[in-house]
């Protein structure tokens, strides 16, 4: 059965040092408007993180990472921006913005099933793992 529902995303990044550009993939954030999917997913290595990024706040970074997760699933505490539909949440999500987590630019795909396709862009694009 062909894929038919299309979907969005963008990579979110930790970019320690705005001046210097270098980044690290986190997450996922993907958008499926046909099957009113708004998900994301984070995968923080700690290894990895040590060493790009030793002076690094983590306790900060993990509580904006749990906004953007509260955002994203419009829950309580989320504030006005996750009242607002998933559409707008996933653009406000996915807006540029140069701070210590940014958002690639979007790209587009088609799926069958956007939780496993979440799933399936963590393990390629922010794990690295491939089958």
């Amino acid at each position: 059965m062909p894929a038919t529902n299309s979907y969005d995303y963008a990579i979110i990044r930790l970019v320690p040092c705005v001046e210097r550009g270098e980044c690290i993939n986190i997450g996922i954030i993907l958008f499926c408007r046909t099957r009113r999917f708004l998900g994301a997913l984070l995968h923080l290595d700690q290894q990895r993180l040590d060493v790009f990024a030793p002076q690094l706040d983590l306790p900060a970074v993990q509580q904006q990472l749990e906004y953007l997760l509260l955002v994203c699933d419009g829950k309580e505490g989320s504030g006005p921006i996750g009242l607002l539909p998933q559409s707008e949440r996933f653009h406000w999500l996915v807006a540029p913005r140069s701070t210590l987590i940014q958002t690639s630019p979007t790209h587009s795909g088609i799926c069958n099933d956007p939780e496993n396709t979440l799933q399936d862009l963590l393990k390629k694009l922010v794990i690295m793992e491939t089958r």
